[in-house]
């Protein structure tokens, strides 16, 4: 096949939707597929709109030559109204991956009304639609009906699992020492690492050391205040801000770790809490959106209310003192881990939707 595929920025960033629409691409490329990135720079909000009205932006698209266009829905303000001039004149269907909408996040009362007509309006302008989890998938059906063909393809996890076996998982809960957290993601206010510090606060003094491992460029205002919160409280000794980390050097603190804490507001799936479940990491999660897909309460995981410190706060206290529970939690996570699709099971099921989709009786379309 020929697929097109439209993001901002480039496809080496660093976050989950990315990494999601880089190991599709790289399925695809194995497969065969040619695979052709249309980028748009990072701007805005309110900049993004403008694309609509560029000619340039329009002309690109409406002579690519590919049999799909893949549109990562994080770029919906640059294309809601222009994709109605493309259904008059292109012939390939469009379809729309969507890893959470906008307008699920926590907003300014004035701010969401426009991001939910934006993003509904968008979403009504594509083919069909590439969910990560039936959370996701649910929000779209809500905005836009169930009319349109749609696929859950969940992330993936690697083929080749972390070497961390049920021995020692079962050593690492039971060494001395405080209980060890990692936050695994970007510092934006949605992940919550402001409830998770606050958490931290409340519990006894040497009880949890956390490692914080995620971009402070996105939103530096925020992680200012974090690195604030954390004098404020006395908790310097407590948090240690690592930054972004290779690979390697992640791979490193989530297998010596005891439990992946990211408290989200909304996760549309929530990929970091997957990767930490590799390790035998039990997960603390947000409850809304798509973390239920992975999370059972209680068994390998909790969920919390968004912004429940007290809640938070009483997990971490039994976790940290409860060494069998942590265990038994901690091998639970493993063992859904390792039946969790791989990647390439993921990228093949994307594969065969575009497939039936390009070779269906597609969209109405006019050719220029």
């Amino acid at each position: 096949m020929r697929i097109g595929l439209v993001i901002y920025g480039h496809l080496d960033i660093v976050s989950g939707g990315y990494r999601y629409d880089r190991r599709l691409v790289a399925y695809w490329h194995r497969c065969g597929d040619t695979v052709t990135v249309y980028a748009r720079p990072w701007r805005h909000y309110l900049r993004h709109l403008t694309d609509n009205l560029s000619p340039a932006w329009r002309t690109q698209l409406q002579r690519s030559v590919v049999d799909v266009l893949l549109q990562d829905e994080l770029n919906h303000p640059s294309l809601f109204w222009l994709n109605r001039r493309l259904q008059t004149t292109v012939a390939y269907p469009i379809i729309s991956i969507v890893h959470h909408l906008r307008s699920s996040e926590a907003h300014p009362p004035w701010l969401k009304p426009l991001y939910r007509a934006v993003e509904g309006r968008y979403l009504a302008t594509v083919d069909g639609f590439i969910c990560n989890s039936p959370a996701t998938a649910a929000t779209v059906t809500d905005l836009v009906g169930g009319e349109k063909p749609l696929q859950i393809a969940l992330p993936g996890r690697e083929a080749t699992p972390p070497a961390v076996d049920e021995t020692a998982i079962r050593r690492r809960g039971l060494a001395s020492g405080p209980l060890r957290l990692v936050f695994l993601g970007n510092l934006i206010p949605r992940k919550g690492l402001h409830t998770l510090i606050a958490a931290l606060a409340q519990l006894p003094k040497g009880s949890a050391r956390l490692s914080v491992i995620g971009n402070p460029t996105v939103a530096p205002r925020y992680a200012a205040y974090c690195r604030h919160q954390v004098k404020r409280l006395g908790l310097t000794e407590v948090v240690n801000f690592r930054g972004l980390l290779a690979e390697a050097d992640v791979a490193a603190e989530l297998a010596q770790a005891h439990v992946l804490a990211v408290p989200s507001a909304y996760e549309g799936f929530g990929m970091a809490y997957l990767e930490g479940m590799g390790y035998g990491l039990p997960a603390l999660a947000g409850r809304q959106g798509g973390a239920t897909t992975l999370i059972t309460e209680g068994e390998n995981g909790y969920l919390v209310t968004p912004g429940d410190v007290t809640g938070l706060s009483a997990h971490l206290a039994r976790l940290a003192a409860d060494r069998d529970h942590l265990i038994r939690m901690s091998l639970a996570a493993r063992e859904r881990y390792l039946r969790h699709p791989t990647w390439d099971e993921t990228a093949a099921h994307a594969r065969a939707f575009l497939e039936t989709v390009v070779a269906g009786p597609g969209p109405a379309r006019k050719t220029l």
